[in-house]
């Protein structure tokens, strides 16, 4: 893992793909939080290959060797823009080491990114204090429409 000391005692970094394996079931618990805000795309398991193959990107917040929160980015590549999308963000004492997600806009500087985006509840706003909220995203389950 490429480490960033930040305080209270907390080192976050990006695990390396070939170690996602290795520290699955400690996070999969926090990816499990996400599930129930979502609008069923993902499940915690549908993560995997796409971690593995470095096609997403793991991020985790350590308090004395325990995971206390987990990250998972996607870079998106738009027509006139490349973004690091936060595709899901759980765990624990958030307030004492979200301040810090200047690693990870440095992480996404280095690969070309111009901006960050999340897909998240308007609570967001109120830890991302340096963030904007540029539109909403509206949705309609057609489930009940199919036959």
């Amino acid at each position: 893992m490429k480490q960033h000391q930040l305080g209270f005692n907390y080192d976050v970094g990006l695990v390396p793909p070939d170690q996602i394996p290795y520290i699955w079931d400690q996070v999969e618990g926090h990816l499990e939080r996400m599930a129930p805000h979502s609008e069923g795309e993902l499940e915690p398991d549908d993560f995997m290959v796409a971690l593995e193959d470095g096609d997403m990107q793991l991020w985790i917040a350590l308090k004395e060797k325990e995971i206390a929160a987990s990250m998972i980015t996607q870079i998106a590549d738009y027509p006139r823009k490349r973004v690091l999308k936060i595709i899901t963000i759980a765990g624990e004492d958030m307030d004492k080491w979200i301040q810090n997600l200047y690693m990870v806009e440095d992480w996404a500087l280095e690969h070309g990114c111009t901006s960050l985006e999340c897909w998240g509840r308007k609570g967001w706003l109120k830890v991302l204090k340096d963030w904007k909220c540029s539109y909403h995203i509206i949705t309609k389950d057609l489930k009940g429409r199919m036959h």
